[in-house]
């Protein structure tokens, strides 16, 4: 088992013939992921080549979802385009979107996110390395020969830090592993991903990272301690961030006591959740909870 995604998944590349859309959409053919089309308006009817694999280009998601059947689109839009590609995703009722840009203005994610209620689309992103099913599909920029398959579920605010986790626990292996951004307002939560692994089966133990800023890290705590049974180890990014300064992500901003490293770390283990103070040293702890499942 998966969440939100597996061998099965068709993906579509919204902005597949820019440069970095091109690229990553050669990476994840190479990982074995189903890309079966990308989406540009102007230069729509044509194919282009990528990863051996000859990919039709439509003018828009609609028409790649009738002609190809895909379920998930990964977005490598640029910032300014970003908030109608995500749109015309929704409208076209694409059961996933992977919002991959960075830089995204924040009122245009609010108004995506606002424009999300009721609809059938789940966003992943922006701002984020998407998702992997290792040895199955990958809908992203994660590096596919980190990690094989194994029992352990990951949920990150950040990518570097989940391919750190995913390279430091490759020996266990993952069932699926999610960036889900770091910027103030995202689609999937941290709290999304830990029901979608706690209802899945072959997922044995959790791993998820947080960083400093907002609340959501002390959101997902509560809801480890009221609706998750499996194990949880977090990691906190930011330990030594000084206040008041942004650090890295556009999320990551700390004021008075409120969005410390601290703060999550105490919450989190209130609620039964072991924290190590480096991903070095909670991938030991994950480590040794896999040894006694």
């Amino acid at each position: 088992m998966s969440i939100y995604l597996n061998k099965d998944s068709k993906i579509i590349v919204q902005g597949m013939t820019g440069g970095m859309g091109a690229k990553h959409t050669t990476l994840m053919v190479e990982s074995g992921a189903n890309i079966v089309g990308g989406v540009n308006a102007r230069k729509a009817g044509t194919t282009v080549e990528l990863g051996g694999k000859e990919l039709p280009v439509y003018g828009t998601v609609e028409e790649a979802m009738k002609e190809t059947g895909a379920d998930v689109s990964v977005a490598f839009v640029p910032p300014a385009f970003t908030k109608d590609a995500c749109i015309e995703a929704i409208d076209a009722e694409i059961p996933l979107l992977v919002v991959i840009t960075e830089g995204v203005p924040v009122l245009d994610t609010a108004e995506v996110v606002a424009y999300l209620e009721g609809k059938s689309t789940r966003m992943i992103g922006p701002n984020c390395p998407g998702i992997i099913t290792p040895e199955e599909s990958l809908a992203g920029i994660t590096p596919h020969t980190i990690a094989g398959k194994g029992p352990v579920g990951l949920v990150s605010k950040s990518g570097t830090l989940t391919y750190q986790m995913m390279y430091e626990l490759k020996d266990y292996g993952f069932t699926t592993a999610i960036g889900i951004g770091g910027d103030p307002i995202i689609g999937t939560t941290h709290i999304d991903a830990l029901e979608a692994f706690e209802n899945d089966p072959e997922t044995k133990a959790i791993v998820m990272i947080g960083e400093i800023g907002g609340d959501a890290e002390e959101r997902a705590a509560a809801y480890i301690k009221d609706h998750v049974t499996k194990p949880v180890v977090g990691y906190v990014a930011g330990f030594t961030a000084p206040e008041g300064k942004t650090m890295g992500h556009a999320g990551a901003i700390v004021s008075g006591s409120s969005g410390t490293a601290q703060a999550k770390k105490e919450a989190l283990e209130a609620a039964g959740v072991k924290v190590g103070k480096t991903p070095s040293e909670t991938a030991e702890l994950m480590r040794e909870i896999l040894k006694g499942l």
